[in-house]
């Protein structure tokens, strides 16, 4: 398989390993600075600091204005991406996007100043490059720029899993809006909250702690992951503290984040205790809730609730930050409680130029999404 070509109108295409060394990183770096959706987690920093942890198998597909070693190379579109052999059973392969548990987001990176051309370009460079020509974003965004540039092209698509989740978006919002965002809070949600604050405070007065400093925040991750290792995912050995690569993998994921000042640690503090921590990479004004973890010794205090409930107050003040995607899971509410935005979330199948089995592959990952959805609904049945 050829791991460099030269796509129509002179852009070239190229296939590489997560290579830290590369000469090209620069290159990843500037189109993640400056795309136009932007994706932490698909970034050179993250995913090369993911790459021991979380990627095996995995290669960047990337499409530039000459051969990615080439002096000066510009890249247009980067897409982390393994293929997947026989993921409905029968030998129809598929190019399937990065994803894992620090992976939430799958929006591929694209040129901000002509993301026409980074698209056509990505769609264009898998069968240039003899690789199958689908392609698999796990938990993309479901409508929005990526899914008006691929309409405008008439791209096939089809979307399976679709879910939202909560958002909390005051971007030119004024400040007396703002001051009204939480006013849809209920009486009953308002007395919850009052009775847990004054709960959690009784031993002490308890302070909302943002952390961006380069040197606090690899104490600031020992905390977190000490934190965790008290709660049941400790107790069930599936917590942080058993798992040294991932804590590794963070550890250079904050360290890189953090020299560019792109990176915030909230948390609730009493004395020297950490009640409740949140790691948030940023893009811009926006942050990601990467990890959030907190002290279960008292339930009835909630300061995982209480944490983003003033991790909200904060941002509404102009802590600058304007928009935290939650990057929770279907059917989980801590973001959604507080936060009256959505993101619309879905794994989306695209064809990749012309390809005649694009329906078989479409009809057969709906029937791999019904079979997966009826086992959760029997799962569940048991379970009640």
């Amino acid at each position: 398989m050829p791991v460099t070509a030269t796509l129509p109108g002179g852009l070239v295409a190229a296939v590489r390993p997560l290579d830290p060394a590369a000469a090209w990183i620069p290159a990843w770096r500037a189109l993640g600075a400056e795309a136009h959706i932007r994706n932490p987690f698909y970034e050179a920093g993250y995913a090369l600091a993911a790459r021991k942890s979380f990627g095996a198998g995995i290669r960047l597909l990337i499409v530039a204005d000459r051969p990615p070693e080439a002096p000066g190379v510009r890249f247009l579109a980067a897409w982390p991406f393994r293929v997947s052999w026989r993921r409905w059973g029968v030998p129809l392969p598929v190019l399937m996007g990065w994803t894992h548990g620090y992976g939430p987001f799958g929006a591929p990176l694209l040129d901000g100043a002509d993301p026409e051309a980074a698209l056509a370009g990505l769609l264009a460079a898998p069968r240039t490059l003899g690789l199958p020509p689908r392609l698999f974003l796990p938990n993309a965004p479901a409508d929005g720029p990526l899914v008006d540039l691929l309409a405008a092209r008439g791209t096939r698509q089809a979307a399976y899993w679709p879910h939202e989740r909560g958002l909390l978006d005051v971007t030119g919002r004024s400040m007396p809006a703002r001051a009204t965002y939480l006013d849809h809070l209920s009486g009953k949600r308002r007395r919850k909250l009052r009775l847990a604050r004054q709960r959690l405070e009784a031993a002490g007065p308890v302070a909302l702690e943002i952390l961006d400093a380069p040197a606090a925040l690899d104490r600031a991750l020992d905390d977190h992951v000490a934190l965790e290792a008290a709660g049941w995912k400790g107790r069930a050995g599936t917590g942080l503290g058993q798992r040294p690569d991932e804590v590794a993998f963070l550890r250079a994921a904050l360290a890189d984040l953090g020299a560019e000042g792109r990176v915030r640690v909230a948390r609730l503090r009493r004395d020297d205790r950490i009640l409740a921590s949140a790691i948030l990479p940023l893009t811009g004004a926006e942050a990601w809730v990467l990890k959030i973890a907190h002290d279960e010794a008292d339930p009835e205090a909630a300061p995982g609730v209480q944490l983003v409930h003033r991790l909200t107050e904060a941002v509404l003040a102009g802590a600058g930050i304007d928009r935290i995607d939650s990057c929770a899971p279907p059917d989980f509410a801590l973001g959604s409680t507080f936060w009256t935005e959505r993101r619309p979330i879905a794994h989306l199948l695209v064809e990749a130029g012309r390809d005649p089995l694009f329906p078989l592959a479409r009809t057969l990952e709906r029937a791999r999404e019904r079979v997966a959805r009826a086992r959760l609904t029997s799962r569940s049945a048991r379970s009640t």
